[in-house]
């Protein structure tokens, strides 16, 4: 565990959900390791003294069928899973987890007697005969409003492939429903306890009904593989009881106290949210427990083509191919830049690779060789001292001071990848800065010898701080970056500071720091594939009254000559990337969200009719493009200074117009 000076009194506390020892792990269980490694990272470097806890799940009737089908007893089954598939591709992560747990241990196990007896001798656990619908999948009892139908007309739990048992047993059970009323009052009164908001609002929506009680045994004849309950051997805990007391068990065995927890975020998948956001909290207050602090829950990641992945469709990734054919830090930095929580996000090779090209490679990596290769031309290899500062370079120290208080400020607020494109906007005015300086002009003469040592020494200062940015995403590159400037092992403090690489550092220079890749080849289409429906464009915003709008030509006929507009015409229209900063529904309008966006060093206010498609939340940091000089227009009162484009499809399916590069706010579209 990672620990601070005495003064720091800041405490950080984080988990992963443990992953359940049944199977491989999938690209969903990467970007939740590696967006909890992140977290820890950021605040460790922020100077918080952090725990951050992950393993596996390893009990439960799933394990002992997969055990049995493979030949193995469930306890071998469970040790190569978790060794081999999920703690030793974490490693290969890089995933700074101060404890692996794995619930078979002796230190789980111990801790799960305990809070039971604790919890049944406060009169919260009951013996009853239930029967009821039993989804094997989520090893939980559901009622027929969770089922939804399949294609094959069959209701199923969601993520199941079999349909529920109907199942009568007798069961211990939690009385559960008893901290119904306290929970809702809970999280009304803790607007942050679940985020983001949405999946806050869905539980809600859960406790408005009867939550019932919960079945927490099974009869050990039917499930041997399990916990025993400390006061009747012939049951075993239910799994997900079991479980959930890792996030206890794990800091109490390392001599934290069971205070911790009262700390904890916990980073968890959308589909467990009823167990993390319900059965959770509820044990907690049953056994005397502090109350977690933040549920992070985060979307599912999608194939590319926006499809849930799957072996059967043929779209899913392999993590370990995945790790094997690209950097680590490369999949690092291009899952958390290109995923949000509230949204499920596309992702796959080509993805990777063009943000790897564009944002690793041109910005970052590019920066590096320029900035080192000029070092040893100009300079010998010594990095010279600033001595002829001006406005430029006194503005880009001013963004580097600032730049650790944004992105911390951003990462608290759970956009990693708005942080992470700040740290990257920094790398990029960077680029600028030394196009702007031209020192290859500069080393000509013996008279701007002075303002080359300054330039020099900016571009480097600038790397070292971009690097400390940056390290918690990209933590190996960050440090081969800074080894690179001369700096070896040296760590550095996320905060403002200016000027901590000494005059006189030697750079070393290396490898490149992100080789570019090739974009994976396209299949050849199949000779009878349908061609894919058209799009057509069209503006989102409700023009201004008395605008005279063209009605659209018949398909089946050309467009007329006087139709066509000259390539002057288009020169007027000035289009625009622009990034959103803030969104919310405007009131009394059911179609209009109110948009705050940058384009370049401007903020403007653009009134969209996109609110049946987009929660305004989903929308912060996407990147849009903009008719900038359209003339303003009054909608519900709020002057709407230009308008996004969007692309329609003959079901009625709209998306916006943007470009799979991360141009900078302000680019102009040709």
């Amino acid at each position: 565990m990672t620990r601070q000076p005495e003064s720091t009194q800041n405490e950080f506390f984080i988990t992963t959900a443990i992953d359940y020892a049944n199977g491989a792990p999938h690209i969903g269980h990467v970007y939740e390791k590696i967006l909890a490694d992140a977290l820890a990272r950021y605040h460790r470097l922020a100077g918080y003294d952090v725990t951050f806890v992950t393993g596996t799940d390893e009990h439960g009737e799933k394990i002992a069928k997969a055990a049995a089908k493979a030949g193995q007893t469930p306890q071998t089954f469970v040790d190569d899973l978790s060794l081999r598939a999920f703690k030793g591709l974490w490693d290969r992560l890089e995933i700074s987890y101060d404890d692996f747990i794995r619930t078979t241990e002796g230190r789980h196990k111990r801790f799960v007697a305990e809070i039971l007896q604790r919890v049944y001798d406060a009169g919260d656990i009951y013996f009853a005969e239930y029967e009821g619908l039993y989804s094997v999948g989520a090893e939980r009892y559901v009622t027929e409003k969770e089922l939804v139908e399949g294609p094959d007309g069959v209701r199923r739990y969601p993520g199941d492939k079999d349909p529920p048992e109907l199942r009568r047993e007798a069961n211990y059970f939690f009385r559960m429903e008893k901290y119904q009323d306290w929970l809702r009052a809970h999280i009304e009164q803790n607007p942050d306890f679940i985020q983001p908001a949405g999946y806050r609002n869905e539980v809600l929506e859960m406790l408005r009904e009867p939550i019932g009680d919960l079945s927490i045994s099974r009869p050990k004849s039917r499930v041997p593989w399990g916990i025993e309950l400390p006061w009747d051997p012939d049951h075993v805990t239910y799994v997900w009881f079991d479980a959930l007391l890792n996030y206890v068990s794990a800091p109490v065995s390392r001599g934290l106290g069971e205070e911790t927890i009262g700390k904890a975020w916990h980073v968890i998948g959308k589909d467990i949210l009823k167990p993390h956001a319900v059965f959770w909290p509820t044990m907690l207050r049953a056994a005397g427990l502090p109350i977690y602090r933040k549920l992070v829950v985060h979307s599912h990641i999608l194939a590319e083509d926006g499809r849930k992945m799957g072996k059967s469709l043929g779209n899913a990734i392999d993590p370990e191919q995945l790790v094997r054919e690209y950097p680590v830090d490369a999949i690092r930095y291009t899952l958390l830049r290109e995923a949000t929580l509230s949204a499920d996000s596309p992702y796959g090779e080509s993805i990777l690779v063009s943000r790897l090209n564009s944002d690793l490679a041109n910005d970052l990596g590019n920066l590096l060789s320029r900035t080192v290769s000029m070092i040893q031309k100009y300079r010998g290899g010594v990095l010279p001292q600033a001595l002829e500062v001006g406005e430029r370079e006194r503005e880009v120290e001013a963004k580097a001071l600032a730049l650790p208080g944004e992105v911390m400020t951003l990462v608290r607020d759970l956009k990693v990848n708005m942080a992470i494109e700040t740290a990257m906007n920094f790398v990029r005015d960077l680029n600028r800065y030394i196009a702007e300086s031209q020192p290859w002009n500069l080393a000509k003469s013996e008279e701007t010898a002075r303002r080359l040592d300054t330039v020099l020494y900016t571009a480097a200062e600038g790397l070292r701080v971009a690097s400390v940015a940056l390290e918690a995403v990209i933590p190996g590159k960050a440090r081969e970056l800074r080894a690179q400037l001369g700096l070896g092992g040296q760590s550095y403090a996320l905060r403002g500071a200016w000027g901590l690489t000494p005059a006189g550092t030697r750079v070393v220079g290396g490898p490149v720091l992100f080789p570019k890749p090739e974009l994976p080849k396209p299949e050849a289409p199949e000779a009878a594939a349908t061609p894919p429906t058209p799009r057509k464009e069209k503006t989102t915003v409700t023009p201004p009254q008395n605008a005279q709008i063209p009605a659209p030509a018949p398909t089946a006929t050309p467009a007329a000559p006087e139709a066509l507009i000259s390539i002057d015409d288009f020169a007027r229209v000035d289009l625009r990337i622009a990034e959103v900063m803030a969104a919310e529904a405007v009131e009394k309008a059911d179609k209009l969200l109110k948009l705050t966006v940058k384009m370049g060093d401007q903020t403007r206010t653009v009134v969209s009719g996109i609110r049946k498609w987009f929660a305004p939340e989903d929308l912060v940091g996407r990147k849009v493009i903009l008719v900038a000089n359209l003339k303003p227009a009054r909608l519900r009162g709020i002057e709407s200074q230009g308008m996004i484009l969007a692309a329609e499809d003959d079901a009625g399916n709209l998306d916006l117009v943007g470009t799979r590069l991360d141009l900078p706010s302000g680019t102009k579209v040709r």
